[in-house]
């Protein structure tokens, strides 16, 4: 007699952050829009780690202060339909946050159980891990973290069986600090379905599904390249991940709510910020060659075929050290003679200053969005804008020395100068410096609503099993009548671009395996960068990802130290994908005419 158990429905896990800062109705949204098993709300981009710290340091929480908000108007809700809550706004203080949760729901007279994970904290821990031969190298350079320098956070990226064994152990909270992001869906989906650590493809889909909804909308039309495909103008609502127990999902939303849920948007999101095909998450690797997406019904999209093989057994950790202070000043640069102009206000600040050479950093970019000045129709138009940032570890030099300079230009620099803004003071910024260290340096620890704490071992294929793939099938070449029309990219492909700490990403894909096969043969690397001169002088990886008809392309050190420190006008490389798609090639006309 067949005694197995069968399995378990699939798991209903709602988003309802995608950063801190995003829409506060959200998690009411989705408790009260339709059944879910479980909210998640991811607030921690790298970015963010520092905005805490200095949160912290003006006397405030070093969480994300905007989910209790949020739990006050859900948390009866969710004990009365038994939703489970997992986010990991607990930031830099998960147990301080955990604490002031209980006090919310002893507050509201509720019986809920709040559990938290850490031991994501390097900080203090710092000389130690130093003097056991931890460098900190630089994932992208190498380079070891500099010794001089203090860092400010370091935070390891936890994996997801600390949420699965706080959720056994009967929490209905579990609030979390630095975890992947996909673990806030791994870890319920684990704990839902009792997959073990080593069920390693259905870890895989559900990192894959956790990389679609982390985002909230961006998977739900938000962000979305091919406007024609959306169907109203209302603000997506959030996405749902049903997981099923080998590991399958459906992405979808709550009936009514605006956005669309497609191959598309989905495809969007699974290209968001991704080096490789091989997408490394501590508890598994997952393959996202061997993604597949069907559109099961309207707003229902299904994920499978996802294979993992075991983690890296290394985590990232992500390190902010103070990198000084910066000032920027935009001046409007109108009419004629814009280059001379510009160049006779950069010269005169200097001077007055004693030169570049007084700042550590000098950034000026003249931006030319302008028209000829006989074609304007307003002085706007006929406006370029003049960028100049200097950074300095002395705040005096960037702070009045700097605008006063820019200041005494008012009467007495070229014609028409104009700042676009009143001068500022000088603001503290901070560097971005990612780096990876042995899992076994780590203490993952899962703090029970009893206060027992949990080690949490990482789990390890054996050694002699690898994952296999197979050969991928032979591409499809692309053969044309050969009549092309120059054209923007866009027309053909979408687009989707971000920021991994220096680093960009743009996905680029099709709707059609034919424009793939088009798409694939005609933009190398080589041509990208023709495309983007800004990265002629990087390094630019480019991979391919047939079954979701995409090219993946990464651009090293575009971003500089990261978004913290940048001084692009797009620290985040937001538009770049958009930039591409805008770009002139030589397009089959058939693919302009359908």
């Amino acid at each position: 007699m067949n005694t197995q158990v069968p399995p378990r429905r699939p798991v209903r896990i709602a988003n309802a952050s995608g950063f801190y800062g995003d829409r506060l109705s959200a998690a009411r949204e989705m408790v009260d829009g339709g059944p879910i098993d479980v909210l998640t709300a991811d607030y921690l981009a790298e970015l963010t780690m520092l905005i805490l710290h200095k949160a912290r340091e003006r006397g405030g929480p070093g969480y994300a202060r905007t989910f209790l908000a949020q739990m006050n108007q859900v948390l009866a809700a969710c004990q009365e339909r038994g939703v489970k809550v997992v986010a990991n706004a607990g930031g830099l203080e998960p147990a301080r946050l955990a604490e002031d949760v209980r006090a919310l729901v002893a507050h509201l007279g509720l019986r809920l159980k709040v559990a938290h994970i850490e031991g994501d904290d390097l900080l203090p821990r710092i000389a130690e891990l130093r003097a056991k031969g931890v460098d900190f190298k630089n994932i992208d350079t190498g380079a070891p973290f500099p010794e001089a320098m203090e860092p400010v956070s370091a935070n390891a990226y936890l994996g997801a069986w600390g949420i699965a064994a706080a959720l056994e152990a009967g929490a209905d909270i579990v609030v979390c600090g630095r975890v992947t992001d996909a673990s806030l869906v791994v870890g319920p989906a684990a704990w839902w379905h009792g997959w073990r650590g080593d069920d390693w493809d259905a870890l895989a889909g559900a990192v894959v599904a956790g990389h679609v909804i982390e985002c909230g909308p961006q998977c739900t039309g938000g962000n979305y390249s091919f406007l024609d495909e959306l169907p109203d103008t209302r603000v997506p609502g959030f996405p749902i991940a049903e997981v099923a127990h080998d590991g399958s999902a459906v992405i979808t939303k709550h009936a009514g709510t605006g956005g669309v849920v497609s191959v598309g948007t989905v495809t969007a999101q699974l290209l968001y910020e991704i080096e490789g095909p091989a997408y490394a998450n501590p508890d598994v690797t997952a393959h996202f060659d061997t993604v597949r997406l069907t559109q099961q019904a309207p707003d229902r999209v299904r994920i499978s075929g996802v294979k993992g093989m075991t983690g890296p057994h290394k985590l990232k950790v992500a390190l902010n050290y103070r990198g000084g202070f910066r000032n920027s000043i935009t001046l409007g640069v109108t009419g004629l003679d814009v280059e001379a102009k510009a160049g006779l206000a950069e010269a005169q600040i200097f001077d007055t200053l004693g030169g570049r050479q007084r700042f550590e950093s000098v950034d000026v970019r003249l931006q030319r969005s302008d028209k000829p000045a006989e074609q304007a129709r307003t002085s706007e138009e006929a406006t370029a804008y003049l960028h100049i940032t200097v950074k300095d570890k002395d705040p005096d030099k960037v702070g009045q020395a700097f605008t006063g300079a820019v200041t005494g230009l008012a009467l007495s620099g070229y014609s028409g100068l104009h700042p676009t803004a009143p001068p500022t003071r000088e603001v503290e910024y901070g560097v971005y410096w990612p780096a990876l260290i042995q899992d076994r340096h780590v203490d993952h620890v899962a703090v029970l609503p009893d206060g027992e704490r949990v080690l949490i071992e990482p789990c390890r294929r054996p050694m002699g099993q690898a994952l296999h793939l197979g050969a991928p099938p032979p591409p499809q070449a692309f053969v044309s009548d050969g009549m092309k029309r120059l054209a923007p990219l866009g027309l053909v492909c979408g687009a989707r671009s971000g920021d991994k700490g220096g680093n960009a990403n743009v996905g680029l894909w099709t709707r059609s395996d034919r424009a793939y096969a088009w798409l694939r043969e005609t933009l190398d690397a080589d041509t990208f960068q023709k495309l983007v001169p800004e990265s002629s002088d990087l390094r630019v990886e480019r991979f391919e990802l047939p079954n979701l008809r995409a090219l993946n392309f990464v651009v090293y050190g575009l971003l500089g130290e990261g978004v913290a420190s940048s001084t692009r006008a797009d620290p985040q490389a937001k538009g770049l994908g958009e930039f591409v798609r805008s770009r002139l090639v030589e397009v089959p006309v058939e693919f302009l005419n359908s």
